[in-house]
């Protein structure tokens, strides 16, 4: 049996430590969020929500603000339950692709191919029901690495 042995340019290790490291911020972030999330159980929200606008002196009149606040009162500990169990299964993706893409493992392409792939319709049609520079930059971000992921798998 013949081993295949791949050769990797420092640059392209350089390209895939750099999506393993912005999986993995993703991921980290995204267990802070959840076990935030998980500190709000038992409480009123809202009130949580009003005491940090005090706290940043935002203007309880600003029209996103009052958004906000009418969204947060109808939260329960239901919600919250479920808000933070679908943060901590996305964390848990994340963490996966960049320990993967981190570990140079063939199987971690594949699977962030699929699962940034995936959410590039969502991505859009949110960014073309609400657009924004941040959000048209993410997408941007992800299409770059799946394009980046197919070309490397394909010459491998």
């Amino acid at each position: 049996m013949h081993q295949r042995v791949e050769t990797v340019s420092f640059s392209d290790d350089r390209w895939i430590f750099l999506i393993a490291v912005f999986k993995l911020s993703k991921g980290i972030l995204l267990v802070a969020a959840a076990i935030g999330v998980l500190g709000l159980l038992h409480k009123d929200v809202g009130e949580v929500v009003e005491h940090w606008i005090d706290v940043l002196r935002v203007d309880p009149d600003n029209r996103f603000i009052h958004s906000v606040l009418t969204k947060v009162w109808s939260v329960n500990d239901r919600t919250l339950r479920e808000i933070s169990a679908g943060t901590f299964c996305y964390a848990a993706l994340f963490i996966t692709e960049g320990t993967g893409l981190l570990l140079h493992k063939r199987w971690a392409k594949y699977l962030t191919i699929i699962v940034t792939g995936s959410f590039l319709p969502l991505e859009i049609y949110e960014l073309l029901r609400h657009p924004g520079a941040v959000k048209a930059i993410v997408i941007l971000l992800n299409a770059a690495i799946v394009a980046y992921l197919v070309v490397r798998v394909r010459r491998e």
